[in-house]
């Protein structure tokens, strides 16, 4: 299963395929590797009427998208769950949770007779973690649903944590760590990260800490299972050969006596406040690399507090994502960089804002003062026509209708949505998107970008380095 967010952060990352550490995997199923680097789900949207909820006495939501043309339906749990709940000392424990799931549980005395099992029937399964949520899904045919529904409700409900699987998985997440390490982009993206959340950068890492993951107890389990394991904190996505009237039934009878968290965990629990970085920073990683890659990352705005500038963010990064734009036509037709993009990544807590470029060495110098003068130049009324305006709403349009086209990735969609914004914000996007205006995109820019601290590195050889001398103060744009 992918890890995703909007189809323009997936142009971002798989530009210079930076494996991203918030990708994980519970299944013991082979994924490929440029699934695993791949980014989170478009803001992809579908007409209201297609899409049912409700909300059972115990707080867990159902989440309903029915479509009958093919006779597969999938079931996602979505937990509120994930690096932004978990303090240093708990960092990674989250991922390590989502790799037990499909384990042992009150129902099932073998896991692997239980995969096996699952095997048998045709059932496809997986979960991942990334910042804000924790999914678990089944996919399978239609007529498999109530095994698929009563299958999720014993792993979600009943897990054993059984010492001999969870020493076994907790090795299984230490090598995912090890992989991350192997690959020079991970410490450009951990650099990021680092920085731009430089007082709680556990917040924003889902893969996790190699000591915290290799000392975790199956109590740390337990402690994770009821903070947030609980029906008001999560949510049943199904989509496809589905009933929304049977669903609500069947999970009613499945699900209405799981017992209610007597207090919301994040009341109990809050959420940590990102501080605004006090000053921009530069920072040269060295690592065997061939090209130089240019990274510089702003604080970008939060969903409940600042919504209309989400809106004017995709639309801004789309446009300039166009060959025809002036960002591109500058930087990558002029031959300064091989590549560029900008992106913005929808989080409830500090989504941020990327701009990634690819460039020699010889030309890196340029590159970086040529991005920088284009950044100045954001805000100019002629940066982009409104021809490119409207284009990139119907384009953001176009490319929504076409993530839905496969219903089971599109379960995983509606899961992230409902987890880091809510179905409200979900449900009238592409209005607020069509909406969007000059003024709209002008106030994103001065309130987020231009003249805002923000993170500047480069990566590059050791070799590279010594000849070109790149220098921190010039990868701030200075």
């Amino acid at each position: 299963m992918e890890y995703s967010v909007k189809r323009s952060f997936l142009v971002l990352l798989l530009f210079i395929c930076l494996l991203t550490p918030s990708v994980s995997f519970a299944s013991s199923q082979q994924v490929p590797q440029a699934a695993r680097q791949s980014a989170p789900p478009t803001a992809s949207r579908i007409p209201e009427k297609n899409l049912v909820s409700t909300i059972l006495p115990n707080g867990l939501e159902i989440i309903v998208l029915e479509d009958h043309s093919i006779p597969l339906v999938t079931i996602e749990l979505a937990v509120k769950n994930g690096s932004y709940t978990e303090p240093p000392e708990l960092n990674g424990l989250s991922h390590l949770y989502e790799h037990m799931f499909f384990k042992q549980n009150r129902a099932v005395a073998n896991a692997e007779d239980y995969l096996r099992q699952i095997g048998q029937m045709g059932i496809a399964y997986n979960g991942s973690t990334r910042e804000e949520v924790v999914n678990y899904y089944f996919t399978t045919t239609s007529p498999n649903l109530r095994t698929a529904m009563q299958f999720m409700k014993d792993a979600a409900r009943y897990p054993l944590f059984e010492e001999g699987e969870f020493s076994r998985e907790r090795e299984v997440v230490i090598g995912e760590i090890d992989r991350n390490e192997s690959n020079p982009f991970y410490y450009l993206s951990v650099e990021m990260n680092n920085r731009l959340f430089y007082k709680y950068p556990s917040r924003k890492n889902p893969l996790g800490n190699r000591q915290t993951v290799s000392t975790a107890t199956t109590a740390m389990m337990r402690l994770i299972q009821q903070r947030y394991y609980v029906p008001n904190n999560s949510a049943l996505v199904l989509t496809g050969d589905v009933n929304p009237t049977e669903v609500f039934k069947m999970a009613q009878e499945f699900y209405g006596d799981w017992a209610k968290r007597e207090k919301d965990p994040f009341v109990e629990f809050p959420l940590v406040e990102h501080p605004p970085l006090p000053k921009s920073e530069g920072a040269v990683i060295t690592k065997p690399v061939q090209n130089v890659i240019i990274n510089i990352g702003w604080h970008g705005p939060s969903i409940g507090k600042d919504n209309p500038a989400t809106y004017a963010a995709d639309v801004f990064s789309f446009i300039l994502t166009q060959p025809n734009s002036r960002f591109q036509r500058n930087l990558v037709d002029t031959g300064l960089v091989t590549g560029v993009s900008i992106g913005y990544y929808t989080q409830r807590n500090v989504g941020p804002i990327s701009i990634i470029a690819q460039t020699t060495p010889e030309k890196a110098h340029a590159a970086v003062k040529a991005i920088y003068d284009e950044v100045s130049h954001f805000n100019d009324k002629d940066y982009y026509t409104d021809d490119q305006l409207e284009s990139a709403k119907a384009l953001l349009e176009a490319d929504d209708l076409y993530s839905r086209e496969k219903l089971s990735d599109y379960t995983h969609t509606l899961s992230f949505w409902w987890a880091s914004t809510g179905l409200d914000y979900f449900r009238g996007y592409l209005p607020r998107l069509h909406a969007t205006s000059r003024a709209d995109i002008s106030r994103y820019i001065t309130t987020y970008i231009q003249g805002k601290p923000h993170v500047g590195l480069a990566l590059l050889s050791s070799e590279a380095q010594t000849k070109i001398k790149i220098q921190p103060e010039e990868l701030m744009g200075q």
